[in-house]
């Protein structure tokens, strides 16, 4: 990603090598990273994409109270590295997304937002950056990823939110 460089030399950013895709495999992945984020100053996180894909037509991957419980526990681990912790909203989708849909995705948004305020986590909301722009920062080919302007918004408003914090 761009936040790296975006950053500077002032910060060392540690990123997990894959894709931490929904929150129960994100979770399984905090004990073998454990050492990576051990000392961490400062956490930007996110799930969401995953956890909301409904690939059979019988409700997202993840039910909603399952992804909330999960999410706590992430954060619950996460805070015993710093307390300075960063928590990004699912962004959109196009609405000829097969598999997520943005009521889903507003709807989880939703339901982790306060928890995760209770708690003292700020939020870097991306879904409130990408949604105006879905057409110029949301792929057309695939109707999820980013496109390069949607990868420097968000990266740019990352980096803001993690040098304010």
């Amino acid at each position: 990603t761009l936040v790296p460089d975006l950053l500077g030399e002032e910060y060392s950013v540690w990123q997990p090598k894959e894709n931490c895709r929904f929150s129960a495999y994100t979770l399984r992945m905090l004990h073998d990273n454990r050492g990576a984020i051990a000392n961490a100053d400062i956490i930007h996180w996110n799930n969401g994409l995953w956890d909301v894909c409904d690939l059979f037509g019988d409700g997202p991957f993840t039910a909603p109270e399952a992804y909330v419980k999960t999410m706590l526990r992430i954060a619950t681990i996460l805070k015993k590295s710093t307390d300075k912790i960063i928590f990004a909203t699912t962004t959109p989708v196009t609405s000829e997304h097969a598999f997520n849909k943005n009521e889903t995705i507003r709807q989880y948004n939703a339901l982790i937002v306060p928890e995760l305020r209770k708690m003292g986590i700020v939020i870097n909301d991306l879904n409130a950056l990408v949604t105006p722009h879905i057409d110029t920062y949301i792929r057309k080919d695939d109707n999820i990823h980013l496109t390069e302007e949607g990868i420097r918004a968000c990266s740019e408003q990352v980096a803001d939110y993690i040098r304010k914090i």
